[in-house]
């Protein structure tokens, strides 16, 4: 398994660096991803946002870790010289691999071994022995590739209401319980079990990644992140104004849109690259609600 090359970040810099999977892995798994510190770097403060996902990460020199949904955004402090492997499982997907309930693990981070036994061994000798990212980053793909043959798959009707929540423009959970033939408490239920939230919750983290891909996309075009202002920029991803963004973005940030911006803007400009994830973001604008 080959994966593509990663840049290295400057010495006294940080890079954050967003792929594909593997194709097999495509149905599974949103994005991979590398997350550098220079040695000669500061401490680099990583701001994690709530987005109804699972991660499997694993920091260089360290066991690898589950990182189960965030229920409120979350600061993490990367030391110098920190290298992180990891990737991102979409909503609903992980569950099945770990056959328990994805509510359970809600909020925490967990050493693999305490989810898969003493399989996990070979996983984190793989990833933590690898010569460089991109081998740890195949030797994870690989790991993760023979489980799920051996998983059920996920929740057929959970990862259609994903599918849904995500389309732009959709006007909530309400109608999906009429188009899924579930009742409000099973849909519930069935999203707590493979997603480990709420459905409503679940859609306004979808929702602001919606805004979010709009903003990294305008930075990596060199545009503003607001464009033609946030009033606009909200009505465009489906909040009812500004306010509204407003409010979600604290909740989901901890910051106010203007300064979640100038954060975004300054570590967006130092080695980030989010294509991976922002470019599939925007295909559910390009649908729009059905």
């Amino acid at each position: 398994m080959t994966v593509e090359r990663f840049p290295s970040p400057p010495v006294d810099g940080q890079s954050h660096v967003e792929r594909l999977p593997v194709p097999a892995l495509r149905g599974l798994v949103s994005s991979v991803w590398v997350q550098q510190v220079g040695r000669g770097a500061a401490p680099y403060a990583h701001r994690r946002i709530p987005n109804g996902s699972m991660e499997l990460t694993c920091t260089i020199g360290s066991a690898p870790r589950v990182a189960g949904p965030l229920a409120a955004p979350r600061v993490e402090v990367l030391a110098p010289g920190t290298v992180v492997v990891g990737m991102r499982f979409r909503p609903g997907a992980f569950s099945s691999l770990v056959r328990m309930p994805a509510s359970e693990l809600t909020g925490l981070a967990l050493d693999t071994e305490e989810l898969w036994g003493r399989s996990a061994s070979a996983l984190g000798e793989a990833v933590g022995g690898a010569p460089s990212p991109e081998a740890a980053l195949a030797a994870m793909q690989r790991d993760v590739l023979d489980r799920a043959g051996a998983a059920p798959p996920p929740d057929a009707l959970v990862s259609a209401m994903v599918r849904d929540l995500g389309v732009w423009g959709a006007t909530g959970v309400a109608p999906l319980r009429s188009t899924l033939h579930l009742s409000e408490s099973q849909l519930r239920r069935r999203c707590h079990a493979a997603v480990g939230l709420a459905p409503k919750t679940l859609h306004r983290m979808l929702r602001f990644q919606g805004f979010l891909a709009l903003v990294q996309q305008a930075i990596a075009q060199g545009r503003a992140p607001d464009g033609d202002g946030l009033a606009l920029l909200a009505l465009r991803v489906g909040y009812a104004d500004q306010s509204h963004l407003t409010r979600e973005c604290v909740r989901l940030t901890g910051l106010p849109p203007r300064a979640f911006l100038v954060e975004t803007e300054r570590t967006c400009a130092c080695g980030h690259e989010h294509a991976a994830s922002f470019t599939s973001a925007l295909r559910g604008e390009a649908r729009g609600p059905a």
